[in-house]
Formats: structure tokens, sequence, C-alpha cells
């Protein structure tokens, strides 16, 4: 899968300090599929997950104390 170019949002639970995660909505609108990168490594790897597992990361992300 291509994974640029993406409008690339970050995450409101990342913390401070630089912790930054990034995904993109729009592919995961045209898609079906959600990329996932670290902000500080805007040319490195990326995950890419579906909807469905995107959605269960954001899960654990607000019942768990980070």
């Amino acid at each position: 899968m291509n994974i640029e170019p993406h409008n690339w949002t970050k995450s409101s639970y990342s913390g401070g300090g630089g912790q930054c995660v990034e995904w993109s909505p729009a592919s995961a609108t045209t898609t079906g599929m959600v990329p996932v990168r670290d902000s500080k490594r805007t040319h490195g790897p990326v995950l890419t997950v579906s909807v469905r597992a995107f959605a269960g990361l954001v899960a654990l992300a607000r019942s768990t104390e980070l």
C-alpha cells in the first residue's frame, strides 16, 4: 500500500515531550486501513492496521493510564 501522501493528524492521546503518534483519517475513510507513525520519524516505518484494529487501540488507550 502506498503510504504517501497523507494528511497526518496527531493523536489527542499522545503525551508531552515529543511522544506523538500520528494517523491518517482520510486514508481510513478511503481504504479502510489506518496508517500510524511516530511523528518524530516522518520518513520512518508506518504501521497499517484495519479500522477495527485501530478502534481497539483507541479503546485501549482510553481505558489505560499511560
